[in-house]
């Protein structure tokens, strides 16, 4: 499973830059998430209602991953700084959490980091690729996905989250 994850994860690599949010056509209706992150605090996809949430599934062996989270970091600020409700929840494909603090400790991203260590929320989100992204809507409702990496502090991103968290 590892090594396919990894193949397709490498495949997505090459088309960083063409992607873009697809309505979200998938069988969640309520989509659940609740995960503990680094230090151990709970988080619940409920806890953000009123704001945008873009869910995360990422691994620390995925390429793409690794080279998009500085500009989730971007976006993050942006949309802050522009007073957007947004909230990053990315959450690692059952890898341990050493596997994960070592990672953070490279790549140093600034949002949230959730640990799925036994894989049951991949499962529950039916995600069969690093990274898949879900964006949510205010009211906890999946609008878009992504499979593959993107840049996400782009005009593009930015203007469609901003107008999905203006509904």
């Amino acid at each position: 499973m590892k090594k396919i994850t990894i193949l397709l994860a490498l495949f997505l690599s090459f088309n960083l830059y063409a992607a873009k949010l697809k309505p979200y056509h998938g069988n969640i209706k309520n989509p659940v998430l609740e995960l503990s992150d680094l230090q151990g605090k709970k988080h619940r996809l409920t806890d953000y209602r009123g704001k945008v949430v873009l869910v995360q599934f990422w691994a620390t062996y995925c390429p793409p991953c690794r080279k998009e989270m500085p500009s989730m970091n971007k976006l993050q600020k942006k949309l802050e700084q522009a007073g957007v409700p947004f909230k990053i929840l990315a959450v690692d494909m059952g890898e341990t959490r050493q596997e994960v603090e070592d990672f953070v400790k490279i790549v140093k991203p600034e949002f949230t980091i959730l640990l799925d260590e036994q894989g049951d929320f991949v499962q529950l989100w039916e995600v069969f690729a690093a990274p898949s992204n879900f964006v949510v809507d205010k009211k906890g409702k999946i609008r878009y996905t992504l499979f593959g990496g993107v840049v996400w502090d782009s005009a593009a991103m930015i203007k469609k989250i901003t107008e999905l968290a203006r509904e």
